[in-house]
């Protein structure tokens, strides 16, 4: 308890620092879900898969309805809303300031212990995960995961290997002459 005291008192700066930063909003939203981690150990709130994500996961390597340019980059852009970018585009341009970004980290890592400390005080927490079904869904949301990483790398595989420009290929391929577009 002394712990959960003690983070709660570092939170009150940090939420200031975000609301300078405009990520107020995004460290109460987090601060909530951080406090109700325990929920997500005895099953009673359950990460969404998207709909993309199990599409990939039973067949990454679909190629129906994917005969054009412009259909691999909206496959790619529905992948990409679900992952985030890939590691091949360059990060957003957010215009942030060090001390911005610095205060962002900061609140992630206060909101990391808070979830640990929330989640700390369930004894035999990994068991209650095994018997709630948490971990077999945690793994497959992982495995969801993977799969849409996966097959986003073969749709830009198959954008390159069809002369496609970037997002259907990867953000470095130059195609040849014309694109399929």
């Amino acid at each position: 308890m002394r712990t959960a005291g003690l983070m709660l008192i570092l939170c009150i700066p940090l939420s200031a620092c975000g609301a300078v930063s405009g990520g107020a909003q995004s460290f109460g939203a987090g601060l909530g879900a951080a406090a109700t981690a325990p929920l997500d150990d005895f099953n009673l709130r359950r990460e969404h898969i998207p709909t993309v994500l199990l599409q990939a996961e039973a067949n990454p390597y679909d190629l129906r309805n994917l005969t054009q340019c412009a259909t691999i980059v909206a496959e790619i852009a529905r992948l990409n809303e679900a992952l985030g970018p890939d590691t091949d585009e360059p990060p957003p341009a957010d215009g942030s300031f060090l001390s911005e970004r610095a205060a962002d980290a900061a609140s992630a890592a206060a909101l990391d212990a808070i979830r640990d400390t929330a989640t700390d005080f369930i004894p035999g927490r990994s068991w209650i995960r095994r018997l709630s079904g948490a971990e077999q869904h945690s793994r497959h949301v992982q495995s969801a995961i993977q799969a849409g990483r996966m097959r986003r790398a073969f749709l830009k595989g198959t954008g390159m290997q069809r002369n496609c420009a970037p997002p259907a290929a990867p953000v470095w391929y130059r195609p040849r002459g014309h694109s399929q577009h």
